[in-house]
């Protein structure tokens, strides 16, 4: 069954992934002859990273070893990396110890009113996992009705990659599960010793046949606030800005507020 690597063996399925992705020409080697490895060769990228060969092999391999900030600089250059990919390693190296596991969360009811208030601009409250933990009743008109799906499925994750009607909410569906299932990543990242990233990790890919897809890929991606595009039987496609807020006393609870031009947003408020 699917589960989280080590920290190590993470980091060693995402060099080589990235590896096998560039080819030579990208990096300003010559392809040469006879090249059987896709991507590039394990000694090419410790040539770039100006580090040998064999102790990029040990990375690979996610052995037990704890490279330098500097030492992930130069790999992290050499197999361009962005900005989320370098922090990304950077915290599975020398990020904070696992911790036990998180408690049930609970949100205080000031913020439970204050999303309700926000109505008619739809807006929810997630938690580390991505559980809809509050939603207002526009985000539940447009996406779907949160508190009457089974405790387990409340879900974003959940809901984008098992439900059907998210791939007809979501007009750029495979853009932004992707995202999602990225951003996943990265914050499972920050709390290894959680099991209920793995617990929701292993569900996903008994039913998704994108997860088992993609998860290899790994593929991280920073929170953003942006642009949706989501589709309804009544108001059609409309497109929303959209914001992510952390709180102050637990980062890993999103507050998402949305907000569309005038028109869309007293179309909304009669829908409602």
């Amino acid at each position: 069954m699917p589960q989280f690597t080590s920290r190590s063996g993470e980091l060693g399925e995402l060099l080589r992934s990235r590896r096998e992705r560039l080819r030579p020409a990208d990096v300003g080697l010559p392809a040469g002859a006879r090249r059987r490895t896709r991507g590039l060769r394990r000694e090419e990228v410790a040539q770039l990273a100006a580090i040998s060969s064999t102790y990029y092999t040990y990375l690979e391999q996610g052995r037990d070893v704890r490279p330098s900030r500097q030492v992930l600089d130069a790999l992290s250059a050499a197999l361009r990396l962005d900005a989320a990919e370098r922090r990304h390693i950077h915290g599975l190296v020398h990020g904070a110890p696992a911790e036990t596991p998180a408690l049930a969360e609970v949100l205080p009811p000031a913020l439970v009113s204050l999303v309700d208030r926000l109505d008619p601009c739809p807006a929810y409250v997630t938690g580390r996992c991505w559980d809809v933990l509050v939603s207002n009743r526009a985000a539940r008109a447009l996406w779907t009705d949160w508190p009457a799906r089974p405790p387990e499925a409340r879900n974003l994750l959940w809901w984008m990659f098992t439900d059907p009607g998210a791939r007809q909410v979501m007009v750029d569906w495979p853009a932004e599960a992707s995202a999602l299932l990225g951003r996943f990543r990265t914050a499972a990242a920050r709390h290894p010793g959680d099991p209920g990233f793995g617990a929701l990790l292993e569900r996903l890919h008994a039913v998704s046949p994108e997860v088992r897809e993609w998860w290899p890929q790994h593929r991280v991606t920073p929170l953003s606030s942006g642009t949706k595009r989501l589709r309804h039987p009544a108001l059609g496609e409309i497109e929303l800005e959209h914001v992510v807020l952390r709180l102050a006393d637990d980062p890993e609870r999103k507050l998402v507020t949305f907000t569309a031009p005038d028109q869309v947003q007293a179309r909304i408020s009669r829908l409602l």
